[in-house]
């Protein structure tokens, strides 16, 4: 498979959660804006680091870089034949894709996206988290 066709794995909210209980090196990474990730909420626990934000809604230039120094500066499973699973979750599964393909291309391993985000995808009457989603799942989550 070539370096451009990579993806990161899809992983469901409640596989995501169920696995950052059983692996504290898993990490939980919200992708979506600052305002996102404050006005509508996030997973309890989640570390904010925004894919694209306001107010331009640009790619953040930092993103790799910041992820990198999650992983404590990309020494955490660098030699490791299990390196630190990086789970990226954004409102319904569409940027986290995107964002994990640029944490792959930067040789970070053992990528994963939830597949449904935080709040899951429209409905037939343009409301989320009623079809599926970390909310709708009642999975822990807070809002600031």
């Amino acid at each position: 498979m070539s370096k451009d066709s990579q993806r990161p794995g899809d992983i469901s909210p409640k596989e995501a959660y169920d696995l950052m209980q059983k692996n504290p090196q898993a990490v939980l990474i919200d992708i979506r804006s600052t305002m996102e990730h404050l006005m509508i909420g996030h997973p309890r626990d989640a570390i904010h680091i925004p894919w694209l934000d306001e107010p331009d809604w640009t790619v953040n230039p930092r993103f790799v870089p910041q992820v990198r120094e999650v992983l404590l500066g990309g020494f955490l499973g660098a030699d490791e034949d299990k390196p630190p699973t990086v789970i990226l979750i954004c409102r319904s599964g569409r940027r986290s894709v995107e964002a994990g393909k640029a944490l792959i291309d930067a040789d970070i391993k053992n990528v994963y996206h939830v597949d449904t985000g935080f709040e899951g995808p429209l409905d037939d009457d343009h409301q989320r988290s009623t079809i599926a989603g970390w909310r709708h799942d009642g999975l822990p989550w807070q809002q600031c």
